[in-house]
């Protein structure tokens, strides 16, 4: 579906990097989007202000795609189709519905990918997952995207996946942490309040039809 431009506003409400990757679509459920990431330079900046990438390698991968700007844009391109892929699964799964085999088919591709760049770092206490340092890699900032969309669709917190219920067509993803797991909007300060809004209007105007 056609996707089309707006304001750069990025906004972290889903509770996950996953799922805050999926939310860089304004309007998500509507026949056209508004693309957030539109060009190279967005993503870095997407990826800065999620903290993946510190201001020094921003800078280096910024510097890596002036100079090859077509091999950029196919990372921009790789990281929409991520982006597209992941929201599909984790929208059916909020839902109840069956996933693609198309859909998983092509994360697993991304999976793969990924997969060549982790390796082991000693600690003080032992050791942990980290990504190497390859500072040319144009689309190293999916790399930990990929590997946490990974962990939450084999948690048990992906049945804690939600999709903002916003009738306008908000359509973006959340984590529900909240105790009974009812959950509805992306923010109560958003979506949630102008629901709230929106049901006091309609119950005005009910009340002086009906008077």
């Amino acid at each position: 579906m056609p996707i089309k431009t707006y304001a750069k506003v990025f906004k972290f409400k889903g509770g996950h990097l996953a799922l805050n990757f999926c939310n860089t679509v304004h309007w998500h459920r509507r026949p056209q989007p508004t693309e957030l990431i539109d060009s190279y330079e967005q993503l870095l900046v997407w990826a800065q202000k999620a903290e993946i990438l510190s201001a020094r390698e921003a800078a280096q991968l910024r510097r890596e795609a002036a100079q090859r700007p077509a091999e950029a844009e196919t990372a921009r391109q790789q990281a929409i189709d991520l982006r597209e892929t992941l929201y599909r699964l984790f929208a059916a799964h909020a839902h109840a519905q069956k996933t693609s085999a198309t859909d998983l088919e092509t994360f697993n591709a991304y999976l793969a990918q990924a997969a060549p760049h982790l390796k082991l770092a000693r600690t003080a206490t032992g050791y942990v997952w980290g990504w190497a340092k390859d500072e040319r890699a144009l689309d190293r900032m999916l790399w930990p995207v990929i590997e946490e969309a990974a962990d939450l669709l084999t948690s048990e917190q992906l049945n804690r996946v939600g999709q903002c219920a916003d009738e306008r067509g908000c359509g973006w993803l959340f984590l529900d942490t909240s105790k009974n797991g009812r959950r509805r909007w992306c923010a109560m300060n958003d979506c949630g309040s102008l629901h709230k809004a929106r049901e006091y209007y309609r119950r005005k105007v009910s009340a002086k039809t009906r008077g």
